[in-house]
Protein backbone atom coordinates (compact mmCIF):
# COMPACT_ATOMS: atom_id res chain seq x y z
CA UNK A 1 0.00 0.00 0.00
CA UNK A 2 1.44 3.29 -1.21
CA UNK A 3 0.50 6.54 1.09
CA UNK A 4 0.03 9.68 -0.88
CA UNK A 5 -1.03 13.23 0.52
CA UNK A 6 -3.50 15.58 -1.31
CA UNK A 7 -3.97 18.99 -1.09
CA UNK A 8 -7.61 20.17 -0.97
CA UNK A 9 -9.80 23.21 -1.05
CA UNK A 10 -13.02 23.71 0.57
CA UNK A 11 -15.34 26.34 2.14
CA UNK A 12 -16.97 26.33 5.38
CA UNK A 13 -18.55 28.12 8.11
CA UNK A 14 -17.23 27.73 11.79
CA UNK A 15 -19.78 28.47 14.77
CA UNK A 16 -18.24 29.41 17.57
CA UNK A 17 -20.49 29.06 20.77
CA UNK A 18 -21.43 33.11 20.55
CA UNK A 19 -22.98 32.92 16.81
CA UNK A 20 -24.87 29.76 18.03
CA UNK A 21 -26.40 31.32 20.92
CA UNK A 22 -27.37 34.25 18.54
CA UNK A 23 -28.67 32.44 16.00
CA UNK A 24 -31.07 30.31 18.77
CA UNK A 25 -31.88 34.02 20.15
CA UNK A 26 -32.71 34.93 16.57
CA UNK A 27 -35.79 32.20 16.27
CA UNK A 28 -37.32 32.68 19.90
CA UNK A 29 -40.21 34.13 19.96
CA UNK A 30 -41.60 36.92 22.80
CA UNK A 31 -42.80 34.03 25.25
CA UNK A 32 -39.47 32.20 24.49
CA UNK A 33 -36.70 35.18 24.75
CA UNK A 34 -39.07 36.23 28.30
CA UNK A 35 -38.05 32.80 29.76
CA UNK A 36 -34.56 32.98 28.43
CA UNK A 37 -33.58 35.99 29.94
CA UNK A 38 -35.22 34.51 33.57
CA UNK A 39 -33.05 31.24 33.29
CA UNK A 40 -29.77 33.63 32.31
CA UNK A 41 -30.75 35.59 35.56
CA UNK A 42 -30.92 32.49 37.82
CA UNK A 43 -28.13 31.23 36.10
CA UNK A 44 -25.47 34.02 36.11
CA UNK A 45 -24.94 36.53 38.94
CA UNK A 46 -23.84 39.15 36.52
CA UNK A 47 -26.58 39.91 35.03
CA UNK A 48 -29.65 41.96 36.10
CA UNK A 49 -32.32 43.72 34.62
CA UNK A 50 -33.22 47.24 33.85
CA UNK A 51 -36.18 49.44 35.27
CA UNK A 52 -35.71 51.61 32.34
CA UNK A 53 -39.09 52.31 30.18
CA UNK A 54 -39.50 50.08 27.12
CA UNK A 55 -38.77 51.89 24.36
CA UNK A 56 -35.67 54.04 25.15
CA UNK A 57 -32.52 53.88 24.19
CA UNK A 58 -29.70 54.15 25.62
CA UNK A 59 -25.47 54.34 25.29
CA UNK A 60 -24.84 50.89 26.83
CA UNK A 61 -27.97 49.18 24.16
CA UNK A 62 -26.43 50.81 20.94
CA UNK A 63 -22.91 49.72 22.26
CA UNK A 64 -24.78 46.38 22.62
CA UNK A 65 -25.63 46.32 19.01
CA UNK A 66 -22.47 48.05 17.88
CA UNK A 67 -20.53 45.05 18.97
CA UNK A 68 -22.76 42.19 17.94
CA UNK A 69 -22.95 43.68 14.31
CA UNK A 70 -19.54 41.95 14.26
CA UNK A 71 -21.02 38.59 14.35
CA UNK A 72 -23.40 39.76 11.59
CA UNK A 73 -20.94 38.56 8.37
CA UNK A 74 -20.79 35.19 9.63
CA UNK A 75 -24.60 34.92 11.02
CA UNK A 76 -25.34 36.12 7.01
CA UNK A 77 -22.82 33.88 5.91
CA UNK A 78 -24.79 30.57 7.28
CA UNK A 79 -26.74 27.35 5.15
CA UNK A 80 -30.34 28.64 4.34
CA UNK A 81 -32.81 26.97 6.51
CA UNK A 82 -34.25 24.78 3.80
CA UNK A 83 -37.84 24.36 4.79
CA UNK A 84 -38.18 28.14 5.57
CA UNK A 85 -36.47 29.17 1.96
CA UNK A 86 -38.75 26.24 -0.02
CA UNK A 87 -35.71 24.48 -1.33
CA UNK A 88 -32.43 22.61 -1.03
CA UNK A 89 -30.97 19.49 0.92
CA UNK A 90 -30.78 18.81 3.91
CA UNK A 91 -27.77 16.79 5.56
CA UNK A 92 -26.30 16.00 8.15
CA UNK A 93 -23.81 18.71 7.89
CA UNK A 94 -26.39 21.19 8.55
CA UNK A 95 -24.51 23.25 11.19
CA UNK A 96 -27.95 24.78 12.19
CA UNK A 97 -29.49 22.01 12.62
CA UNK A 98 -27.41 21.30 15.88
CA UNK A 99 -28.51 24.71 17.76
CA UNK A 100 -30.04 23.91 20.80
CA UNK A 101 -33.56 24.68 20.96
CA UNK A 102 -36.71 24.30 22.45
CA UNK A 103 -39.29 22.46 19.83
CA UNK A 104 -41.02 24.33 16.77
CA UNK A 105 -44.67 24.65 17.25
CA UNK A 106 -44.94 24.11 13.31
CA UNK A 107 -46.39 20.63 13.03
CA UNK A 108 -44.27 20.71 9.58
CA UNK A 109 -40.80 21.48 11.09
CA UNK A 110 -41.14 19.06 13.94
CA UNK A 111 -42.22 16.06 11.02
CA UNK A 112 -38.73 17.07 8.88
CA UNK A 113 -36.97 16.47 12.37
CA UNK A 114 -38.34 12.93 12.34
CA UNK A 115 -38.16 11.71 8.70
CA UNK A 116 -34.53 13.47 9.14
CA UNK A 117 -33.69 10.07 10.51
CA UNK A 118 -34.47 7.24 8.38
CA UNK A 119 -34.80 9.71 4.75
CA UNK A 120 -31.92 10.26 2.70
CA UNK A 121 -30.51 13.93 1.17
CA UNK A 122 -32.51 13.31 -1.86
CA UNK A 123 -35.97 12.27 0.04
CA UNK A 124 -35.57 14.85 2.63
CA UNK A 125 -35.13 17.44 -0.80
CA UNK A 126 -38.26 16.75 -1.96
CA UNK A 127 -40.12 16.26 1.16
CA UNK A 128 -39.08 20.16 2.12
CA UNK A 129 -40.60 20.83 -1.76
CA UNK A 130 -44.12 19.81 -0.19
CA UNK A 131 -44.42 20.66 2.99
CA UNK A 132 -42.79 24.44 2.27
CA UNK A 133 -46.18 24.61 -0.55
CA UNK A 134 -48.68 23.78 2.14
CA UNK A 135 -50.90 25.81 3.69
CA UNK A 136 -50.97 26.28 8.03
CA UNK A 137 -54.03 23.45 7.58
CA UNK A 138 -51.75 21.47 6.00
CA UNK A 139 -53.33 21.29 2.58
CA UNK A 140 -51.29 21.86 -1.10
CA UNK A 141 -51.88 25.64 -1.43
CA UNK A 142 -51.39 25.40 -5.58
CA UNK A 143 -52.61 22.51 -7.98
CA UNK A 144 -50.76 19.05 -8.03
CA UNK A 145 -49.83 19.29 -11.35
CA UNK A 146 -48.43 22.30 -11.44
CA UNK A 147 -46.59 21.25 -7.96
CA UNK A 148 -45.08 18.39 -9.39
CA UNK A 149 -44.02 20.65 -12.84
CA UNK A 150 -42.06 23.06 -11.04
CA UNK A 151 -40.67 20.51 -8.69
CA UNK A 152 -39.19 18.56 -11.65
CA UNK A 153 -37.31 21.40 -12.89
CA UNK A 154 -36.08 23.25 -9.55
CA UNK A 155 -34.71 19.37 -8.30
CA UNK A 156 -33.87 17.95 -11.04
CA UNK A 157 -35.92 14.68 -10.36
CA UNK A 158 -38.60 12.57 -12.04
CA UNK A 159 -42.14 13.45 -11.56
CA UNK A 160 -42.85 9.98 -10.84
CA UNK A 161 -40.46 9.72 -7.57
CA UNK A 162 -42.18 13.15 -6.85
CA UNK A 163 -45.44 12.27 -6.27
CA UNK A 164 -44.40 9.23 -4.05
CA UNK A 165 -42.55 11.48 -1.94
CA UNK A 166 -46.22 13.15 -1.89
CA UNK A 167 -47.62 10.24 -1.27
CA UNK A 168 -45.47 9.36 1.65
CA UNK A 169 -46.56 11.99 3.68
CA UNK A 170 -49.83 11.40 2.45
CA UNK A 171 -49.61 8.36 4.17
CA UNK A 172 -47.20 8.84 6.93
CA UNK A 173 -47.39 10.29 10.44
CA UNK A 174 -49.83 13.07 9.85
CA UNK A 175 -51.73 10.98 7.37
CA UNK A 176 -53.72 13.69 4.72
CA UNK A 177 -50.17 15.84 5.08
CA UNK A 178 -50.09 17.14 1.29
CA UNK A 179 -53.52 16.60 0.37
CA UNK A 180 -54.64 18.36 -2.49
CA UNK A 181 -58.33 18.26 -2.00
CA UNK A 182 -60.56 17.56 1.35
CA UNK A 183 -61.40 13.99 -0.57
CA UNK A 184 -58.12 13.40 -0.94
CA UNK A 185 -57.14 14.35 3.08
CA UNK A 186 -60.10 12.54 4.36
CA UNK A 187 -59.35 9.14 2.30
CA UNK A 188 -55.55 9.40 3.26
CA UNK A 189 -57.15 8.78 7.02
CA UNK A 190 -59.71 6.65 6.47
CA UNK A 191 -56.72 4.32 4.83
CA UNK A 192 -54.68 3.87 8.19
CA UNK A 193 -57.75 2.82 9.85
CA UNK A 194 -58.64 -0.92 10.50
CA UNK A 195 -60.70 -2.31 7.98
CA UNK A 196 -64.24 -2.44 8.40
CA UNK A 197 -67.79 -2.48 6.84
CA UNK A 198 -67.68 1.31 8.11
CA UNK A 199 -64.96 2.37 6.82
CA UNK A 200 -65.47 0.74 3.41
CA UNK A 201 -68.57 2.57 3.01
CA UNK A 202 -67.13 5.79 4.33
CA UNK A 203 -64.31 5.37 1.61
CA UNK A 204 -66.77 5.47 -1.03
CA UNK A 205 -69.04 8.85 0.42
CA UNK A 206 -65.60 10.62 0.27
CA UNK A 207 -64.52 9.74 -3.12
CA UNK A 208 -67.90 9.92 -4.69
CA UNK A 209 -70.61 11.84 -2.36
CA UNK A 210 -68.62 14.56 -0.31
CA UNK A 211 -70.73 17.54 -2.10
CA UNK A 212 -73.99 15.19 -1.03
CA UNK A 213 -72.61 14.59 2.43
CA UNK A 214 -71.89 18.28 3.02
CA UNK A 215 -75.10 19.47 1.80
CA UNK A 216 -76.49 17.01 4.23
CA UNK A 217 -79.22 15.34 2.13
CA UNK A 218 -79.01 12.03 3.90
CA UNK A 219 -81.85 10.11 2.18
CA UNK A 220 -80.50 10.98 -1.61
CA UNK A 221 -77.03 9.84 0.01
CA UNK A 222 -78.35 6.33 1.39
CA UNK A 223 -80.18 5.80 -2.01
CA UNK A 224 -77.35 6.67 -4.32
CA UNK A 225 -74.99 4.33 -2.27
CA UNK A 226 -77.76 1.68 -1.66
CA UNK A 227 -77.51 1.25 2.38
CA UNK A 228 -80.00 1.64 4.71
CA UNK A 229 -80.27 4.53 7.43
CA UNK A 230 -78.46 3.14 10.27
CA UNK A 231 -74.96 2.08 7.74
CA UNK A 232 -75.35 5.26 6.76
CA UNK A 233 -75.03 6.73 10.01
CA UNK A 234 -72.41 4.94 11.02
CA UNK A 235 -70.04 5.43 8.38
CA UNK A 236 -71.00 9.48 8.65
CA UNK A 237 -70.24 9.26 11.96
CA UNK A 238 -66.65 7.55 11.08
CA UNK A 239 -65.80 10.53 8.52
CA UNK A 240 -66.97 13.23 11.44
CA UNK A 241 -64.48 11.87 13.71
CA UNK A 242 -61.71 12.53 11.73
CA UNK A 243 -60.00 15.48 10.55
CA UNK A 244 -60.92 18.52 8.67
CA UNK A 245 -57.77 19.32 8.25
CA UNK A 246 -54.54 17.68 8.10
CA UNK A 247 -53.10 20.08 10.25
CA UNK A 248 -54.97 21.21 13.74
CA UNK A 249 -54.00 22.81 16.41
CA UNK A 250 -54.44 20.79 19.73
CA UNK A 251 -57.29 20.90 22.02
CA UNK A 252 -55.03 21.81 24.93
CA UNK A 253 -52.59 23.77 22.87
CA UNK A 254 -52.52 27.67 24.14
CA UNK A 255 -55.02 29.54 21.93
CA UNK A 256 -53.41 32.82 22.55
CA UNK A 257 -50.60 34.38 21.30
CA UNK A 258 -48.38 37.56 22.72
CA UNK A 259 -47.33 39.68 19.74
CA UNK A 260 -43.54 40.77 19.27
CA UNK A 261 -44.38 43.32 16.84
CA UNK A 262 -46.83 46.58 18.06
CA UNK A 263 -47.84 48.35 14.76
CA UNK A 264 -50.15 51.85 15.43
CA UNK A 265 -51.57 54.67 12.99
CA UNK A 266 -49.92 58.15 13.78
CA UNK A 267 -50.85 61.38 11.77
CA UNK A 268 -47.11 60.94 10.41
CA UNK A 269 -47.94 57.34 8.98
CA UNK A 270 -47.00 54.04 10.12
CA UNK A 271 -45.21 53.39 13.22
CA UNK A 272 -43.55 49.86 14.51
CA UNK A 273 -42.50 49.23 17.90
CA UNK A 274 -40.86 46.25 19.98
CA UNK A 275 -43.40 44.72 22.60
CA UNK A 276 -42.40 44.53 25.91
CA UNK A 277 -41.83 41.39 25.81
CA UNK A 278 -39.40 41.30 22.54
CA UNK A 279 -37.22 43.57 24.18
CA UNK A 280 -36.34 42.57 27.32
CA UNK A 281 -33.75 45.46 29.42
CA UNK A 282 -31.45 42.43 30.87
CA UNK A 283 -27.79 44.62 30.96
CA UNK A 284 -24.53 43.32 32.98
CA UNK A 285 -24.17 44.42 36.55
CA UNK A 286 -21.61 47.24 36.49
CA UNK A 287 -20.06 47.23 39.43
CA UNK A 288 -19.08 43.44 38.94
CA UNK A 289 -18.07 44.50 35.65
CA UNK A 290 -16.01 47.14 37.59
CA UNK A 291 -14.96 44.71 40.09
CA UNK A 292 -13.73 42.32 37.47
CA UNK A 293 -11.42 44.50 35.70
CA UNK A 294 -8.49 44.60 37.56
CA UNK A 295 -5.77 41.76 36.45
CA UNK A 296 -5.17 38.20 38.84
CA UNK A 297 -6.07 34.92 38.55
CA UNK A 298 -8.41 34.73 41.64
CA UNK A 299 -11.70 35.67 39.21
CA UNK A 300 -11.20 33.05 36.11
CA UNK A 301 -14.80 31.84 36.59
CA UNK A 302 -16.26 35.22 37.77
CA UNK A 303 -14.52 36.44 33.92
CA UNK A 304 -15.93 33.48 32.02
CA UNK A 305 -19.65 34.44 33.13
CA UNK A 306 -19.10 37.90 32.31
CA UNK A 307 -17.76 37.35 29.17
CA UNK A 308 -20.88 34.80 28.98
CA UNK A 309 -23.23 37.82 30.03
CA UNK A 310 -21.48 40.23 27.81
CA UNK A 311 -22.49 37.77 24.38
CA UNK A 312 -26.21 37.24 25.87
CA UNK A 313 -26.66 41.00 26.12
CA UNK A 314 -25.03 41.62 22.69
CA UNK A 315 -27.14 38.44 21.07
CA UNK A 316 -30.47 40.27 22.44
CA UNK A 317 -29.69 43.23 21.00
CA UNK A 318 -28.90 42.21 17.48
CA UNK A 319 -31.93 40.01 17.49
CA UNK A 320 -34.31 42.92 18.99
CA UNK A 321 -32.45 44.99 16.00
CA UNK A 322 -33.16 42.79 13.31
CA UNK A 323 -36.41 41.67 14.39
CA UNK A 324 -37.53 45.63 14.00
CA UNK A 325 -35.45 46.61 10.88
CA UNK A 326 -37.59 43.49 9.09
CA UNK A 327 -41.30 44.94 10.68
CA UNK A 328 -40.19 48.14 9.45
CA UNK A 329 -39.74 46.88 6.00
CA UNK A 330 -42.94 44.87 6.14
CA UNK A 331 -45.28 47.10 6.98
CA UNK A 332 -43.66 49.54 4.60
CA UNK A 333 -44.08 47.45 1.87
CA UNK A 334 -47.67 46.38 3.16
CA UNK A 335 -48.91 49.70 3.72
CA UNK A 336 -51.97 49.02 1.33
CA UNK A 337 -52.59 46.23 3.52
CA UNK A 338 -53.08 47.58 6.31
CA UNK A 339 -55.02 50.38 5.08
CA UNK A 340 -57.35 48.21 3.10
CA UNK A 341 -57.50 44.83 3.54
CA UNK A 342 -56.64 41.39 2.46
CA UNK A 343 -57.27 42.50 -1.34
CA UNK A 344 -54.77 44.66 -1.10
CA UNK A 345 -51.37 42.13 -0.12
CA UNK A 346 -48.48 42.73 -2.47
CA UNK A 347 -46.42 40.45 -3.46
CA UNK A 348 -43.43 40.25 -1.31
CA UNK A 349 -40.86 37.66 -1.03
CA UNK A 350 -37.40 36.72 1.79
CA UNK A 351 -35.01 38.14 -1.18
CA UNK A 352 -36.75 41.39 -1.18
CA UNK A 353 -37.42 42.01 2.31
CA UNK A 354 -32.96 40.65 3.11
CA UNK A 355 -32.39 42.88 0.04
CA UNK A 356 -33.61 45.87 1.71
CA UNK A 357 -32.59 45.29 5.13
CA UNK A 358 -28.81 44.40 3.78
CA UNK A 359 -29.12 40.61 5.27
CA UNK A 360 -29.31 37.10 3.99
CA UNK A 361 -32.67 35.78 3.22
CA UNK A 362 -31.99 32.90 5.81
CA UNK A 363 -31.73 35.88 8.29
CA UNK A 364 -34.94 36.57 7.26
CA UNK A 365 -36.74 33.37 7.68
CA UNK A 366 -35.46 33.20 11.36
CA UNK A 367 -36.59 36.27 12.20
CA UNK A 368 -39.98 35.98 11.05
CA UNK A 369 -40.49 32.10 12.20
CA UNK A 370 -42.73 31.67 14.79
CA UNK A 371 -42.81 35.60 15.05
CA UNK A 372 -46.71 37.64 15.63
CA UNK A 373 -47.19 41.42 14.55
CA UNK A 374 -50.31 43.12 16.24
CA UNK A 375 -51.87 45.61 13.74
CA UNK A 376 -55.23 47.33 13.45
CA UNK A 377 -56.43 44.48 11.59
CA UNK A 378 -55.75 41.90 14.11
CA UNK A 379 -52.81 40.00 15.50
CA UNK A 380 -51.45 37.21 12.83
CA UNK A 381 -47.89 35.74 11.85
CA UNK A 382 -45.06 38.13 10.07
CA UNK A 383 -44.58 35.20 7.58
CA UNK A 384 -48.50 36.47 6.84
CA UNK A 385 -47.01 39.54 5.17
CA UNK A 386 -45.25 37.91 2.68
CA UNK A 387 -47.24 36.58 -0.42
CA UNK A 388 -46.42 34.76 -3.39
CA UNK A 389 -46.70 36.35 -6.80
CA UNK A 390 -49.38 34.83 -8.82
CA UNK A 391 -48.01 33.87 -12.49
CA UNK A 392 -49.45 36.65 -14.89
CA UNK A 393 -50.56 39.08 -12.56
CA UNK A 394 -49.78 41.49 -10.14
CA UNK A 395 -50.72 40.37 -7.18
CA UNK A 396 -50.65 37.62 -4.92
CA UNK A 397 -52.43 33.91 -3.44
CA UNK A 398 -53.91 36.04 -0.80
CA UNK A 399 -55.34 38.56 -2.75
CA UNK A 400 -56.73 36.84 -5.00
CA UNK A 401 -58.71 34.36 -2.24
CA UNK A 402 -59.55 37.82 -0.61
CA UNK A 403 -61.02 38.36 -4.19
CA UNK A 404 -62.94 35.11 -4.58
CA UNK A 405 -64.69 35.52 -1.19
CA UNK A 406 -65.89 39.71 -1.77
CA UNK A 407 -67.20 38.62 -5.03
CA UNK A 408 -69.56 35.02 -3.12
CA UNK A 409 -70.45 37.27 -0.02
CA UNK A 410 -71.88 39.79 -2.44
CA UNK A 411 -73.63 37.27 -5.03
CA UNK A 412 -77.32 37.18 -5.55
CA UNK A 413 -78.47 35.10 -3.68
CA UNK A 414 -80.78 33.24 -6.71
CA UNK A 415 -78.04 33.41 -8.74
CA UNK A 416 -74.80 32.37 -7.04
CA UNK A 417 -71.79 32.70 -9.09
CA UNK A 418 -69.97 29.82 -10.41
CA UNK A 419 -66.32 29.03 -10.39
CA UNK A 420 -66.21 30.22 -14.20
CA UNK A 421 -68.02 32.81 -13.57
CA UNK A 422 -65.54 34.39 -10.72
CA UNK A 423 -62.66 33.52 -12.87
CA UNK A 424 -64.19 35.85 -15.21
CA UNK A 425 -64.98 38.59 -13.21
CA UNK A 426 -61.32 38.16 -12.09
CA UNK A 427 -60.23 38.64 -15.31
CA UNK A 428 -61.82 41.98 -16.16
CA UNK A 429 -60.03 43.19 -13.36
CA UNK A 430 -56.64 42.36 -14.50
CA UNK A 431 -56.32 38.92 -12.48
CA UNK A 432 -56.56 35.82 -15.17
CA UNK A 433 -56.45 32.42 -12.88
CA UNK A 434 -58.13 29.13 -14.08
CA UNK A 435 -61.37 27.86 -12.74
CA UNK A 436 -59.77 25.35 -11.20
CA UNK A 437 -57.88 28.40 -8.96
CA UNK A 438 -61.45 29.73 -8.27
CA UNK A 439 -62.50 26.07 -6.85
CA UNK A 440 -59.59 25.55 -5.09
CA UNK A 441 -59.68 28.82 -3.12
CA UNK A 442 -63.04 28.36 -2.63
CA UNK A 443 -62.58 24.93 -1.17
CA UNK A 444 -59.82 26.15 1.47
CA UNK A 445 -62.26 28.71 2.64
CA UNK A 446 -65.01 25.96 3.27
CA UNK A 447 -67.43 27.68 0.98
CA UNK A 448 -69.60 25.32 -1.10
CA UNK A 449 -69.99 25.15 -4.97
CA UNK A 450 -72.53 27.14 -6.73
CA UNK A 451 -75.43 24.60 -6.93
CA UNK A 452 -75.47 23.65 -3.32
CA UNK A 453 -75.72 27.60 -2.25
CA UNK A 454 -78.10 28.30 -4.57
CA UNK A 455 -79.90 24.93 -3.43
CA UNK A 456 -79.53 25.76 0.31
CA UNK A 457 -78.80 29.00 0.59
CA UNK A 458 -79.17 29.31 4.36
CA UNK A 459 -75.95 26.97 4.66
CA UNK A 460 -73.42 29.12 1.78
CA UNK A 461 -70.32 26.89 3.84
CA UNK A 462 -69.78 23.44 4.01
CA UNK A 463 -69.68 22.25 7.71
CA UNK A 464 -66.08 21.51 8.12
CA UNK A 465 -64.60 19.72 4.99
Amino acid sequence: MKNTMRAQLGQSVNLTPQLLQAIRLLQLTAPQLELEMRQALERNPLLETEEDEIGETDAESEAAIEAATVEAAAWDELPEPSFLAGGGTIGEDDATARIAAGESTDARVRLLEQLRLTWDDGELAMAVFWLDRCDDRGYLELDREALLAEGAAALDVAIDGLEAIRQRLLHGECPGLAAADPSECLRAQLAVLRPSAERTLALRIVREHLDALASQDHSALATALGVDGAQLRSAIALILSLRAHPLERDADEQTHVVPDVLVWRTGDGWRVGLSAGAMPKLRVSPHCEQALAGGGSDHTALRGLLDEARWLVRGIAMRNETLLKTAQVLVERQREFLERGEEALAPLTLKEVADAIGMHESTVSRITSGKYIQTPRGTFELKRLFAVRLEGATVGAAAVKAMVKRLIESEPTNAPLADDAIAGLLARQGVRIARRTVAKYRDQMSIAPANLRRTQPQARTMSGF
